[in-house]
């Protein structure tokens, strides 16, 4: 473990705009880390923690210290007839979890394939894609808090998951430092493919074929009939290569805003207005007591004023899914976060609704 000081935040993070940090530290034994606090408590007065980098955006340089947890290891917690528990160290790549599960045809997981980031960053964003979230599958997270150095585990039910959002996102930012994650996954897998997409692509990807699970009978039956994990993980993984730019290739953090989450009586109007609008069940948190959560589509909102393929400099809104703001060069971070607002303020104009940053703005 080494504490680097004046570093380039440039490679450690997938909008690659240009951002310095005072100091930067990668560890991957959680003691080191803790005797480094022992030894000069005053470096942790101002943490940031990250992963893999995939859902920062930096403005300006960081006066404190970046921490980056790199522990390794994919092991069997425990197991049971129905589940295994593997624990998962911060540090490894989340799409290698992914991997790993479903080689040994270990359900739950396969839905989120291919997002970009690392272990530890799973729980604080609850992150989902195509009908899944990580709540449903998070045991318990485990880390150091800060700046005690004491460590705890937290289990399932106080992490209090929300949509694309925990208690370490929230009330735990930068103050606890995610070392390890236990997920509970099915060793009968159930799967989950009531997200027209993600059909749809199945179904492209069997037609014509004999052995189709789709022949003469719906998705909730196919879910036992034929369908593999990997053939799930497969077409998320198509779905996502097609719409989606690859960092490596134009800076960006995916869905730079969340989709809003609305009252079914606000949705109604909206759709009344907006015919075409794309209306989605939202199972994590509610608008308002007694009320269905509706939500909304937040690419189509942001497509619909205008802004899919916008450039202007470096900084734009990417031509193929107006939900992913690009650096495609030399943007800088405060010229990114101009264009959100430019996007935010139009879409709140048209259609009266808030969008909330997915992406953290540092």
């Amino acid at each position: 473990m080494e504490l680097l000081h004046d570093i380039s935040l440039r490679g450690f993070h997938t909008f690659a705009t240009e951002a310095k940090a005072r100091y930067f530290l990668e560890f991957t034994d959680p003691e080191d880390l803790r005797d480094l606090w022992r030894a000069h408590p005053a470096l942790f007065d101002k943490v940031l923690i990250v992963g893999g980098g995939s859902n920062l955006l930096f403005t300006g340089d960081f006066e404190g210290m970046v921490i980056r947890p790199a522990e390794a290891g994919i092991a069997v917690e425990r197991e049971d007839t129905d589940h295994v528990w593997l624990r998962a160290g911060a540090g490894v790549w989340w799409d290698d979890f992914v991997r790993f599960a479903v080689e040994r045809g270990w359900g739950g997981v396969e839905n989120l394939s291919l997002i970009p980031g690392r272990v530890g960053a799973v729980p604080v964003q609850n992150i989902g894609a195509y009908g899944c979230e990580a709540a449903e599958v998070v045991s318990q997270v485990t880390g150091m808090e800060l700046p005690s150095g004491n460590f705890r585990v937290f289990d399932v039910e106080e992490c209090r998951f929300s949509y694309r959002s925990s208690l370490f996102k929230e009330v735990l930012k930068n103050r606890f430092l995610i070392t390890s994650v236990v997920f509970q996954l099915d060793k009968e897998p159930r799967l989950k493919l009531e997200y027209s997409e993600l059909k749809t692509e199945l179904m492209e990807h069997f037609k014509g074929s004999k052995a189709s699970p789709f022949n003469g009978s719906p998705v909730e039956k196919a879910a036992g009939g034929g369908i593999s994990l990997q053939q799930v993980r497969d077409a998320v993984i198509r779905i996502r290569t097609r719409k989606l730019p690859d960092p490596a290739e134009v800076g960006n953090a995916g869905s730079f805003f969340k989709n809003p989450v609305v009252a079914e009586e606000a949705a109604k109007q909206l759709k009344a207005a907006f015919p075409a609008l794309p209306l989605y069940p939202a199972e994590t948190r509610s608008p308002g007591k007694g009320e269905k959560p509706v939500k909304l589509s937040a690419g189509w909102l942001i497509d619909q004023c205008g802004w899919k393929g916008f450039r202007r400099g470096d900084a734009g809104v990417h031509h193929d899914h107006a939900l992913v703001l690009v650096n495609y060069g030399q943007a800088t971070g405060r010229e990114i976060f101009q264009l959100a607002e430019e996007i935010r303020l139009s879409v709140k104009e048209r259609f009266g609704v808030d969008l909330e940053r997915e992406v953290i703005v540092v």
